[in-house]
């Protein structure tokens, strides 16, 4: 494998702006990655860079970074952290292809996955020898986790034969372990201090739900309530309009007994229809993101979703296949395949949540956008 080198390059001068940036793949996810001292101070001027950057709002993006697609319409900014305890701060911040916010509220596991590579690629940390772990704050919502990538002899290592459905081919493995992810958003794991609610809803009667938020705010339904089989494709349920708009009276509704007040305007909670396992998993899951069905599933919603499969009385109940013992893999079935995650339980608490991803830098440079 050729050694990477670094070569000025000169261009010829303009009126657009260049903002250094790597576009990096975490997980399922893809967006461009910032130092944060590269973007302005201000979070209104800041948020005007990340819409031009990526193209928003435009359906297609056509004139940015953005892919069309919220998995693909996502940024990370990073910085080193000055908490006591913590090598790294990230704030993550949600675009829409169509629209001109730039929401700041919510977590993304997938995108985390690549925090920890795009920190040592621009060296606000020192690569160890063999492996290297950083904790990182998510500052959107106080999350901290521990992130360990393979760094034989000092180098930065992406090739590796680890598997994610949802990403082809394989990487090298970057083990993410939560250390304290109930009620990231909402006021507690179970906002409602209930493992199932029967949520009233105008036009649709009463619905069976668990509202619930181990590191994503979630609203848990049995697709079978909504004549869903709950292994219909992605583009299938997206063309499903009756279904968008039950799910999105649904989720209204939800939100001010989950402590998030009016979310007509949130990307949360995200909305997830849940089935038997189809494919020797322990649930079948379709994600809405929250008006668009995921391809797969995000990385924090399968945590809430494994968290939710392990507590008595919730809507999984007598829907999942949970293994026996205190530490549980937990398969969580989607559109393209499944994600594992490992639990730790005691009782009707879940003490530990641990899982894989990959991530990868796909390129490395500058955005331009107007001054």
């Amino acid at each position: 494998m050729s050694t990477h080198v670094n070569r000025a390059m000169e261009y010829a001068p303009s009126d657009l702006r260049a903002v250094p940036c790597m576009l990096m793949r975490g997980g399922t996810s893809r967006g461009p990655f910032f130092v944060e001292a590269d973007l302005p101070a201000d979070p209104a001027q800041r948020d005007k860079v990340l819409l031009a950057a990526l193209g928003s709002p435009d359906p297609r993006q056509i004139d940015g970074l953005g892919g069309a697609h919220p998995l693909t319409s996502k940024v990370g900014i990073v910085r080193r952290s000055t908490t006591p305890g913590v090598d790294l701060d990230f704030l993550f911040a949600q675009l829409q292809p169509d629209s001109d916010t730039v929401d700041v509220t919510p977590n993304c596991g997938n995108m985390l996955a690549a925090v920890l590579p795009f920190a040592l690629e621009r060296g606000l940390l020192p690569i160890g020898d063999g492996t290297t772990t950083a904790r990182i704050l998510t500052l959107n919502t106080g999350m901290q986790c521990d992130v360990t990538v393979p760094t034989p002899a000092g180098r930065l290592q992406y090739t590796g034969t680890t598997r994610i459905d949802g990403v082809p081919g394989g990487a090298a493995p970057v083990s993410i372990e939560f250390l304290d992810t109930a009620g990231s958003v909402c006021p507690a794991l179970l906002p409602s201090g209930r493992a199932l609610d029967h949520v009233a809803v105008p036009g649709l009667g009463t619905v069976a739900a668990t509202l619930i938020d181990n590191g994503m705010p979630m609203v848990l339904v049995r697709a079978a309530d909504f004549g869903i089989a709950g292994d219909e494709s992605a583009a299938y349920l997206n063309g499903h309009a009756a279904l968008k708009d039950k799910l999105e009276a649904l989720r209204l509704a939800c939100g001010p007994l989950m402590g998030l007040g009016d979310v007509k305007a949130k990307n949360y909670p995200k909305m997830c229809l849940v089935a038997p396992p189809a494919a020797g998993g322990t649930i079948a899951t379709r994600c809405f993101i929250p008006h668009v069905c995921h391809d797969s599933i995000g990385v924090l919603a399968a945590v809430t979703v494994a968290t939710a499969c392990v507590l008595d009385g919730a809507i999984t109940q007598g829907i999942a296949s949970v293994p026996a013992g205190r530490t549980k893999a937990v398969s969580v079935e989607h559109p393209t395949g499944e994600f594992s995650v490992e639990l730790d339980v005691d009782g009707q608490q879940v003490t530990r949540a641990a899982l894989l991803r990959t991530a990868r830098p796909i390129m490395r440079g500058e955005v331009l956008i107007p001054c």
